[in-house]
């Protein structure tokens, strides 16, 4: 048995049609090294990031039978929280931050 994390960013769209591609993947590259960096933290092996979706899994690289759900849930809080500590645009705080969902 193994827990999956899948999320995507909220709006993203919206985001990507109001900024440039170079300040899109500027957003996505802070945002996805602050998830690599909690999911390091917690033992959550990266699956990998398409577009804007981030795809992490727990007990299936790494032997975590007893504390897998607990490890994705801690990481989960995590990833919530750089997405919320991401401005969408370093240049303009005006724009807010990341939302995933």
């Amino acid at each position: 048995c193994s827990t999956v994390f899948f999320a995507d960013v909220c709006g993203f769209t919206n985001i990507s049609a109001g900024l440039e591609t170079h300040q899109v993947s500027a957003m996505l590259d802070r945002l996805f090294s602050a998830m690599d960096q909690a999911a390091a933290r917690h033992g959550i092996h990266k699956v990998e990031t398409i577009g804007d979706c981030y795809i992490g899994v727990s007990n299936l690289v790494d032997s975590q039978p007893d504390d897998h759900v607990s490890r994705m849930a801690a990481f989960c809080l995590d990833a919530i929280e750089a997405a919320r500590c991401t401005l969408v645009d370093e240049e303009d705080a005006s724009k807010g931050t990341v939302l995933i969902r």
